[in-house]
């Protein structure tokens, strides 16, 4: 799956979740995702856990996530 196919999982709708970034077609928010794959969780556990997403949705968070760091970091100034 493409980059741009995995970002097109993520919804950020202000009638959805007040506009936080969610898996499309679900009310998980991304940040839900990546807290648990930062306490640990594996993709097994977290879709155990959320038995509505699929592994390309985990996938999607970490891409989502990426894009935004990349975005942050062109901004960050050299010290």
């Amino acid at each position: 799956m493409t980059r741009e196919e995995l970002l097109a999982r993520v919804k950020v709708d202000p009638a959805v979740c007040t506009g936080k970034p969610c898996i499309r077609g679900t009310r998980i928010y991304i940040a839900i995702i990546l807290d648990a794959m930062a306490e640990g969780l594996t993709t097994e556990e977290i879709l155990d856990h959320y038995p509505s997403l699929e592994a390309d949705d985990i996938r999607a968070a970490v891409a989502y996530a990426a894009e935004l760091a990349r975005e942050n970091l062109w901004k960050v100034q050299p010290a």
